[in-house]
């Protein structure tokens, strides 16, 4: 004899099934990451500029940045179930291909003080400061698992010579390594503390190009700048270059020059020791960021396409594309004031 299931507990077990099949989307991460727009927030206290002062006029410096997150099963399947505003990008469209999420965000965290480091070196000069900065070696970030550097170099340490060549910047340690094999040896030379040392690390393939000899390090920049006094930032837990422009003019205008003129101007753009402002990404998110925060003006690179990415999400809100830091103080000076 055979017991035939009732329409209420087939409509149960598929409810059961669907809610069941929901948590799980909704729990579970998938192997994509979403960029979610975030409102721009102003640079006060977050900056502080010894015997920096502020105008009381209402307006102020933004700086916008880019919320980047896992996407679960349901958000990567469903655009529907996506923030507003949000993309969603391929894994190693975030994280290159070769270095985990946590490496990637230690290396969010080191050029964000790149940024921060080259702000104030830029706008010191604008103000008249003699400074004198330079590329001063490849800091290691962290290093590779695969790598014969494990147990020699150490997060932190500097390189600054590679088979007795002096290495200022990535390129410099680059070309040294484009003239060695897979399982050459290499002398690394780097300074740790006030110590200096000299490695002999055998070479090992580049996941991401196999014909290429690497030492298995993740390498970062570092600048070397003589200020007259200190510039404190605390953003806590942001990263990346993109706030280099922002961090500029709000040192400017806490030392008394007037950039913002009574209004609020949101700025991205990474900045460079000559003052040249480069590209950036997250355009899109940042633009939305920025009209959510209902800012005056933006402020964004005119190298590649992020002004023009800028100008199709701005929907009335104004868009300065600039090149330089010096084009970015003109620009802001032509801004009418606010009545």
């Amino acid at each position: 004899m055979r017991s035939r299931l009732s329409p209420l507990r087939l409509a149960t077990a598929g409810v059961v099934l669907l809610v069941v099949v929901l948590v799980v989307l909704v729990t579970r991460q998938s192997d994509k990451f979403l960029e979610v727009p975030d409102p721009a927030h102003s640079l006060t206290g977050l900056v502080k500029v010894p015997g920096g002062m502020r105008h009381q006029d209402g307006g102020g410096i933004y700086y916008v940045d880019v919320v980047v997150k896992r996407a679960s099963l349901l958000e990567a399947s469903f655009s529907l179930f996506r923030p507003d505003g949000s993309d969603l990008i391929q894994q190693n469209a975030f994280v290159p291909r070769g270095i985990t999420y946590q490496q990637q965000l230690k290396l969010e965290g080191e050029t964000m003080k790149a940024s921060q480091a080259k702000a104030s070196v830029v706008a010191l000069r604008a103000l008249g400061f003699k400074v004198r900065a330079r590329a001063a070696g490849v800091r290691v970030v962290d290093v590779d698992p695969r790598s014969h550097a494990r147990g020699l170099l150490k997060p932190q340490d500097v390189v600054i010579s590679a088979d007795g060549r002096p290495i200022q910047r990535q390129l410099d340690l680059f070309r040294v390594l484009s003239q060695h094999r897979i399982g050459d040896v290499v002398r690394i030379g780097i300074r740790r503390g006030a110590t200096r040392r000299t490695f002999r690390i055998r070479t090992i393939a580049d996941e991401t190009d196999p014909h290429r000899a690497i030492v298995g390090f993740i390498p970062f920049e570092v600048i070397e700048a003589r200020l007259p006094f200190r510039i404190a930032f605390n953003l806590k837990d942001v990263g990346g270059p993109s706030a280099g422009l922002a961090f500029a003019l709000e040192v400017l205008e806490q030392r008394g020059r007037d950039v913002d003129h009574g209004l609020k101007v949101a700025a991205t753009g990474e900045i460079q020791l000559d003052g040249s402002v480069t590209r950036i990404g997250g355009v899109k998110q940042k633009t939305i960021g920025a009209r959510q925060a209902h800012v005056d003006a933006f402020l964004v690179p005119a190298d590649g396409d992020n002004a023009k990415v800028a100008k199709r999400y701005a929907h009335g809100l104004r868009i300065i594309p600039v090149k330089t830091f010096q084009q970015a103080l003109q620009s802001l000076a032509t801004l009418r004031a606010k009545a």
